[in-house]
């Protein structure tokens, strides 16, 4: 007989509780990558959906082909036109590059209302430079005959603190500080659901903030770079990173004392190593649940 039939006759007859509904969140990695140009792996991009309802975090290149290719895989708060709002950790390149593609594509396809940006000092220039650049194509769509929505065009920035940054009925999204090499403002973010208390890193070096707000949580999203690989990277690139990132070694420091339910590696940097090594590296100082994170991986 199907085990699922057989624990329904169980909780049927009250011998063990119910099975529970089935999840309110769902976590989908959109991409997984860093600045190196990876084809398997796009730009870094996380989307938290909540009763079928969006946030995302970051917006490498081809956010939003990655949520289009993740609606098609059934995930129906993916689907482009429904995305509205975006929280960027901070403005290096690899995290911002598809700001434009987040900005207009769903706007062509008919999104409902204005886009709510939640970023560092620094974001509205961003936008307000990436708009003016485009202002053609905005007049040609709104104007000419597509006759296009303006309100699908405008874009809300705030830009951040720590703290709490956002809040509706479905999510609170808090904002912490974390260290990222000349950085003046990096954030990670702890997202706060019905049913799930989500944690990303953002890029980081090990910090007791990321500690302190992942400490129990469900999942906690990190970045994390190959020990192995690097040792071989010339020196300047060894200083970098270790002034910007963290090492497996540091990771499983901040997993043991954190003890989430369920640690992803995103932003992985494994250079002249492996996937595999590399996490070996922390299962074999971590006993928790780790998984490698791959685009379009959906975790619910």
């Amino acid at each position: 007989m199907n085990i699922r039939i057989v624990l329904l006759i169980i909780a049927w007859l009250g011998w063990i509780p119910a099975m529970s509904q089935s999840a309110r969140t769902q976590v989908v990695l959109l991409g997984t990558g860093t600045p190196n140009a990876d084809p398997e792996r796009f730009g870094p991009s996380v989307a938290i959906v909540v009763d079928e309802t969006p946030y995302v975090v970051d917006c490498g290149p081809g956010v939003v082909r990655r949520a289009a290719a993740a609606f098609q895989k059934g995930i129906k708060g993916l689907n482009p036109p429904l995305l509205n709002h975006l929280f960027i950790t901070h403005l290096h390149s690899d995290h911002t590059s598809g700001y434009s593609d987040f900005l207009l594509t769903p706007a062509v396809l008919e999104r409902k209302g204005p886009l709510l940006v939640f970023g560092p000092s620094g974001t509205m220039k961003l936008n307000d430079l990436i708009t003016e650049a485009y202002r053609p194509d905005f007049n040609v769509r709104i104007f000419g005959l597509e006759k296009g929505d303006s309100t699908a065009y405008k874009t809300l920035v705030t830009e951040i603190k720590e703290g709490v940054i956002y809040r509706d009925s479905l999510v609170t999204v808090i904002a912490f500080a974390v260290p990222h090499g000349g950085w003046d403002e990096a954030y990670g973010f702890k997202f706060i659901t019905p049913d799930k208390t989500i944690v990303i890193s953002g890029d980081c070096t090990f910090n007791e903030k990321i500690i302190e707000m992942s400490t129990g949580c469900d999942i906690l999203i990190h970045e994390v770079y190959s020990e192995e690989g690097w040792s071989k990277r010339p020196e300047k690139w060894q200083v970098y990173h270790k002034n910007a990132h963290t090492s497996t070694t540091d990771l499983t420091r901040i997993a043991n004392a954190a003890k989430p339910k369920l640690l992803i590696l995103y932003h992985q940097l494994i250079w002249s190593s492996t996937e595999k090594k590399l996490l070996k590296e922390i299962t074999d100082r971590y006993k928790g649940s780790v998984i490698s994170g791959k685009d379009l991986d959906v975790f619910d």
